[in-house]
């Protein structure tokens, strides 16, 4: 039973710790929390089922295409919900916009790939029990975006003027830095890591459309546990909630664990408002 908790706890928890890092990569440059996180994650089981299974695309080609549709919304989520808000002095409206376009993205979905959870191919066919692939494919997929996010950042000029643009997108600007289309690239990039978690959750968690609205809460609770905008804390706040959410399930199980989800998550806001890894942000004025 342990093994099962460690290997379905892990596995959820990278799904959850990469949605946790979509709704970082969009909030890094518009200082918006977009909810349409987890319908990317949605669509990367839907696109990636779709183009395998309906279309008989190999797996390669199946990726990279789901990777593009993500890439696509995460970049219309930008134009369509995020871009008009920001200009508009109640900046707080995004709550409204980009839940109204997860919603709608969600209704599309169900129109168009039908309500009922659909099967996901087998991607590599390695692993049996509790290695079956579909436990440790999302775990790899989080080490690796993780450790290409790193590179990112740290290693390219493109990644560090995301950072500039997280830490002050004022003085960014006036250095000239081009703001709107750096935004419009973490879109596009939250698009990525979005499909990259529901492809490689796909066997876990089914093509299903209702993936969405789920993904969206259990993978905000990462990004409140670790603190907004720190990666390394939704990585942490991820794992935990997985095997924390996998350990209910097995000891409670139903509504029950879901229950236990919500309380964690209440107990932390309580004692950590900015999260565990949180802190408060000085600037210089």
């Amino acid at each position: 039973m342990l093994g099962s908790i460690l290997a379905s706890g892990l596995a959820a928890g990278a799904i959850y710790a990469l949605v946790g890092v979509t709704y970082n990569t969009m909030f890094s440059t518009s200082r918006v929390m977009s909810f349409t996180s987890g319908q990317l994650a949605m669509l990367g089981g839907v696109f990636g089922s779709m183009f395998m299974l309906k279309l008989g695309l190999p797996v390669i080609a199946g990726f990279v295409l789901t990777l593009v549709g993500c890439a696509i919304i995460g970049i219309i989520t930008e134009f369509v919900a995020v871009r008009p808000v920001l200009k508009n002095l109640d900046q707080h409206l995004y709550v409204l916009s980009t839940l109204a376009l997860a919603l709608m993205i969600q209704q599309v979905a169900a129109i168009k790939w039908g309500t009922e959870p659909q099967p996901f191919p087998k991607l590599i066919g390695w692993g049996s029990g509790v290695w079956d692939e579909k436990f440790w494919l999302p775990v790899v997929a989080c080490a690796a975006t993780v450790i290409g996010l790193e590179y990112l950042y740290r290693r390219t000029l493109v990644g560090r003027a995301f950072l500039a643009i997280a830490e002050d997108n004022f003085a960014a600007r006036a250095l000239g830095l081009p703001e709107r289309n750096l935004r419009i690239a973490s879109y596009a990039l939250a698009g990525v890591i979005g499909g990259i978690a529901g492809f490689s959750g796909g066997e876990l968690l089914l093509a299903f459309f209702a993936n969405g609205a789920l993904l969206n809460f259990y993978g905000f609770v990462p990004v409140a546990i670790g603190g907004l905008g720190n990666n390394r804390g939704a990585i942490i706040g991820g794992i935990a909630l997985g095997l924390f959410q996998q350990a209910a399930n097995f000891l409670v199980g139903g509504i029950f664990s879901s229950v236990a989800v919500f309380t964690l998550f209440i107990v932390v806001l309580l004692a950590a408002p900015r999260g565990l890894f949180g802190s408060a942000t000085a600037r210089r004025v």
